[in-house]
C-alpha cells in the first residue's frame, strides 16, 4: 500500500519510519498530486492549528475532507485527533479541523508541555507505552464511534484516548515515538482493510 503522511509540520519523519518498517510505502503529502497517490493516510502530531493553516495555504483542506469523507483510512495522532474530530474544546478562535469522526476532543487536555507524561495502555489486547505530548482526549463519543483505549487522568477520570469510526482511527499520544509499531500495525491490518 501507498501511505501518505500529511508533511507540513510536526513529526511525520517518525511515521514514515514506521510505515517503511511495516513494509509499505510511505509518501510525504504537501501537494494535492501526493494525495491522490495515496491508498491511506498518516496526519502526525504536531500543532493542529498550524497543520490546518498550513493545509489551507497549500489548498488541501477541502481535498483532505472530500478524501475521508469518501472513504480513504485516515489515522491521527495528537494533533492528528484534533484534526480528525468533527469538535473541539479550546480551540483557538476559528481553528478549522478536515472532520470525520464525531466526536469532541480538548485540545491540551492533560497539560502544557512540562505535564507531558507516559503510561502503559491496553491497545486491543497489546501492551503499550504511550507519549503524552501536550494531549488532547475526548470528551463526547457519537454512537458509531468505538473506544480502543482509555486511561486514567491524574484527577481519577477516565478518558478515551484510541478510537475508530469505520475507516478513520485517532490516538492523543504518539505511538511514532517509541519502537512499538502495534498502533500503526492495527491501522494497516484492520483499519485499511
Amino acid at each position: 500500500m501507498i501511505i501518505g503522511v500529511l508533511a507540513l509540520q510536526g513529526d511525520f519523519r517518525e511515521h514514515m519510519e514506521a510505515i517503511a518498517a511495516c513494509g509499505h510505502e510511505a509518501l510525504e503529502v504537501r501537494r494535492v498530486s501526493e494525495l491522490e497517490m495515496c491508498q491511506a493516510l498518516i496526519l502526525p502530531g504536531g500543532e493542529s492549528t498550524t497543520i490546518a493553516l498550513l493545509a489551507k495555504t497549500y489548498g488541501l483542506i477541502e481535498p483532505l475532507r472530500k478524501r475521508i469523507s469518501e472513504g480513504m483510512p485516515t489515522y491521527g495522532s495528537c494533533a492528528g485527533m484534533i484534526l480528525l474530530a468533527d469538535r473541539i474544546l479550546d480551540g483557538v478562535s476559528g481553528q478549522e479541523t478536515f472532520g470525520g469522526i464525531d466526536m469532541t476532543v480538548r485540545r491540551n487536555a492533560f497539560g502544557r508541555q512540562v505535564d507531558s507524561f507516559e503510561s502503559e495502555l491496553n491497545f486491543v489486547g497489546h501492551q503499550l507505552r504511550a507519549v503524552f505530548i501536550r494531549a488532547p482526549w475526548v470528551e463526547e463519543l457519537g454512537s458509531e464511534v468505538e473506544v480502543i483505549s482509555s486511561v486514567k487522568t491524574p484527577a481519577g477520570e477516565m478518558h478515551p484516548v484510541a478510537v475508530r469510526q469505520k475507516h478513520l482511527m485517532a490516538t492523543s499520544f504518539h505511538p511514532e515515538l517509541t519502537h512499538d509499531l502495534a498502533v500503526h500495525r492495527y491501522f494497516f491490518d484492520e483499519v485499511c482493510k
